[in-house]
């Protein structure tokens, strides 16, 4: 599996997109794939915490009686996209991060997408990719991605998790 920021730079590059460099992703960088790639779908955003992240045509929400959970959206195929804004008391992206690989994650890396730091990795034992922000309130914002086994999954994987950005309050 590719890393999330060397996948979104060789979609970048096969549109000519120039901006991505050091880690760093922009949504208006990224957004001209949809069309390329044949990606359709919809912003969608969190009453917990003012952010936005891109969903495909085709995942839609799922209700869980779990509510770890801010969002779920699920595919008949089995794909899906889970958000999660969990209570880390306070712990930094840092510590987040050293504490990754404890928990199965490859592929750690760190960079900013659309201004946000954050840190992207994967769980080869679930199929997922994922990339988590901390919060001021003491939070991480996590996102998964998964299955993701093939070229086109990893595709729709880089665009949500390029996605995702602060809403204006």
């Amino acid at each position: 599996m590719k890393k999330l920021f060397a996948l979104v730079l060789a979609l970048c590059l096969l549109c000519g997109c120039t901006a991505l460099a050091d880690n760093t992703i922009a949504w208006e960088e990224v957004e001209p794939l949809l069309e390329t790639s044949g990606v359709n779908g919809n912003f969608q955003t969190f009453d917990q915490i003012a952010v936005a992240l891109f969903i495909p045509e085709g995942l839609q929400e799922v209700d869980l009686p779990d509510d770890s959970y801010i969002g779920y959206y699920a595919a008949e195929d089995g794909s899906a996209v889970a958000v999660q804004y969990v209570n880390v008391e306070g712990m930094d992206l840092e510590t987040y991060t050293a504490a990754l690989p404890g928990v199965g994650a490859t592929e750690i890396e760190t960079g900013t997408v659309n201004g946000l730091p954050c840190v992207t990795y994967a769980v080869p034992a679930n199929k997922t990719m994922n990339i988590a922000f901390t919060t001021e309130a003491g939070y991480i914002l996590e996102v998964a991605i998964g299955p993701v086994e093939d070229d086109n999954a990893k595709t729709a994987a880089g665009i949500i998790m390029a996605s995702i950005q602060a809403v204006p309050q």
